[in-house]
């Protein structure tokens, strides 16, 4: 490097390859300032004196920053540190999976039966208006306590064994398998904010109008065909969503 920082070196004896080292010690100097939006990162031949390694590892290190949107590369001018990206900010679910993985939170059945597919559940379904489906209610209970609300619309066949599988699930990190993950290939979830209907309400014992988060999923399998379709309804202060946009430094430095 030329501006007299110690460089970390890169451990031949790791089982993490140069390259991502090079790649991990190059954001953590970001992550401390050493290089901010905008200033350009070390030549290829630098990099390589400074860390004792071939271009081939610098360009797979850089390759590597480049796709995890922290630094672009212009040709001819060099490779430069990107500024924070709010319009790319990704949200996991960490908040919502303490709540799966809980197993002391469990479905009770409300109902269970055969009912015509309203417009909505009919276009999710890929389904006409009005043939059957079968409609599936539950309440996600911890203890005595209601923690969500789940309306659920399945394919009706009966010669299919996905609604006895639906009917037997009790945990909750079940339900966003369908029906235990049997036959399905993936899934659609999404997130918006709501406010409680009067059923909804009645059944978490909040009032009407309260603001509350919605989870879809959407279900297919492996002909690409819907095959469930559902809702989790819950009040809004239970989830939360925090990200990071650009690079913080870890704890402890």
């Amino acid at each position: 490097m030329t501006d007299g920082t110690k460089t970390t070196p890169i451990d031949r004896r790791s089982f993490e390859p140069p390259y991502a080292q090079l790649a991990r010690s190059i954001r953590a100097r970001i992550g401390r300032g050493e290089y901010r939006p905008g200033d350009r990162l070390p030549s290829e031949a630098e990099l390589c004196s400074a860390f004792g390694v071939s271009p081939m590892t610098v360009r797979r290190a850089v390759a590597e920053l480049v796709r995890e949107d922290v630094v672009v590369t212009e040709h001819g001018r060099g490779t430069f540190v990107k500024a924070p990206q709010i319009a790319t900010a990704t949200f996991d679910l960490a908040d919502l999976m303490r709540h799966l993985a809980n197993p002391e939170i469990v479905a009770h059945i409300l109902e269970a039966r055969i009912v015509s597919a309203g417009r909505r559940a009919a276009d999710k379904l890929a389904v006409k208006e009005g043939d059957h489906v079968i409609s599936i209610k539950r309440l996600l209970l911890h203890g005595e306590e209601p923690v969500f609300y789940h309306s659920e619309y399945l394919v009706f066949d009966p010669t299919r064994p996905l609604v006895e599988a639906e009917l037997a699930t009790t945990a909750l990190q079940d339900l966003f398998s369908g029906a235990s993950g049997a036959g399905l290939k993936y899934g659609r979830l999404t997130l918006h904010a709501s406010s409680f209907t009067e059923k909804e309400a009645a059944q978490l014992g909040e009032a009407p109008g309260t603001p509350a988060w919605v989870l879809e999923h959407l279900f297919f399998d492996f002909d690409d065909r819907p095959e469930s379709w559902g809702r989790f309804v819950g009040r809004a202060d239970r989830l939360s969503f925090t990200t990071t946009v650009g690079i913080a430094e870890p704890a402890g430095g």
